[in-house]
């Protein structure tokens, strides 16, 4: 039993092995859970889900296995005022067509009417008063209108269904999905290290506990804040190329600055050469030297490189390659410089890794990188955030 369900959960990427099959199977026979395709369906994500990444991916297996089941699993509709849903109404249908709209009454009706339709009706309709279908004033399919109804399928329009079959309520979580803000934080989360430094104006209450019992009196002890202790350089490629990104990179910026009390960045484009900048509009007055950079940050700076690394790969190899000034040095030696002056150093690759391979700059920059070269999605940014980790 269940062993489809298994096989696809493997297939989709999802790690399902014998062993949690039977931890589901012993879980039912000791009935932990209703009866019902709701308490089953979060009782299989329980089990075999472990990273947040996986969850659509978890949602779509379930609904090609167990299709036709009754569930409404992660809906969550809205409450659309009356008076507005009657607006839109009458925009459509006449005064005649709205008279004829009769509510079924109690939910058991509503559902007993459903089957008895199941039974009866020979193929799809579309549009109508009684049978299952699009459009039409039906009380059951999609896309119609009627003030109680139970939708199966397709897309809700006016929200009014009692009942959603096959919601999917975490497709913003795959793993394989670019970016928000959200999962951006909590990924970067991996590299927090917290340390308590700064002046003590926070209660320490258990060395409080501990001084007042050794010494007879109240013995207030106070700490330093704790902070993330980790140390961030951020160097984002901007224009050109970069500029579809532009809302991806924000939100990876929004994220970091949240994230990090420790945390410098800078802008350049498309390589890294002598001068930086923190301000686009100044970037030909304001810049600041690399050298600088470099020694003013320590080793002990993690660095997060954010480009598509599109280019010429002149722009990168060779001496005057820069496109919009000569640069004495190749942008290679300067990225090398980064690198050997900071051992924890990644870049974010906002382009899908498939493609890659069809990019001459890509491929040396990725060198360049000794393939610490991940895309910008939930997964890339795990891994990346683990190479930062990682102890040298």
């Amino acid at each position: 039993m269940f062993f489809n369900f298994l096989d696809e959960l493997r297939a989709a990427g999802i790690s399902a092995s014998l062993k949690e099959h039977l931890v589901l199977l012993e879980a039912l026979d000791s009935d932990v859970i209703d009866r019902t395709p709701e308490a089953f369906y979060f009782l299989a994500r329980a089990t075999f889900v472990k990273d947040e990444g996986l969850l659509d991916r978890f949602d779509q297996v379930f609904a090609k296995v167990f299709k036709g089941i009754s569930s409404s699993y992660g809906v969550a509709p809205a409450e659309i005022p009356e008076d507005w849903l009657k607006a839109v109404a009458e925009k459509f249908l006449t005064p005649e067509e709205m008279e004829k709209i009769k509510s079924l009454g109690s939910w058991d009706e509503i559902m007993e009417t459903l089957k008895k339709r199941l039974e009866e009706q020979q193929g799809r309709h579309q549009g109508g008063n009684k049978w299952i279908g699009t459009g039409g004033t039906s009380p059951f399919g999609n896309g119609g209108y009627n003030p109680e109804g139970v939708r199966i399928g397709g897309e809700s329009k006016h929200k009014r269904a009692l009942k959603v079959w096959e919601g999917r309520e975490f497709k913003n979580l795959d793993a394989t999905r670019e970016l928000g803000t959200r999962n951006i934080k909590v990924a970067l989360r991996r590299l927090r290290r917290f340390a308590r430094e700064g002046a003590a104006d926070e209660l320490d209450l258990e060395g409080t506990i501990e001084g007042t019992a050794r010494q007879g009196w109240l013995d207030i002890r106070m700490r330093p804040e704790r902070h993330n202790a980790v140390k961030l350089l951020l160097f984002l490629d901007v224009g050109g190329s970069m500029d579809p990104f532009i809302k991806l990179c924000e939100e990876l910026f929004s994220a970091a600055t949240a994230e990090f009390k420790n945390l410098e960045f800078f802008y350049f484009h498309n390589c890294l050469y002598e001068g930086v900048w923190k301000d686009n509009r100044r970037r030909f007055t304001e810049r600041t030297p690399t050298w600088d950079v470099l020694h003013k940050y320590g080793h002990d700076y993690k660095v997060i490189f954010v480009g598509d690394a599109a280019m010429s790969a002149y722009e990168i190899s060779h001496p005057g390659g820069s496109v919009e000034h000569f640069n004495e040095e190749a942008g290679a030696a300067w990225m090398q410089r980064v690198t050997n002056t900071y051992p924890a150093a990644v870049w974010l690759n906002p382009i899908p890794e498939a493609q890659w391979g069809y990019s001459q700059s890509t491929r040396i920059m990725r060198e360049l990188m000794t393939d610490r070269m991940y895309p910008l999605t939930l997964a890339g940014l795990d891994d990346a955030t683990r190479e930062l980790s990682r102890k040298r």
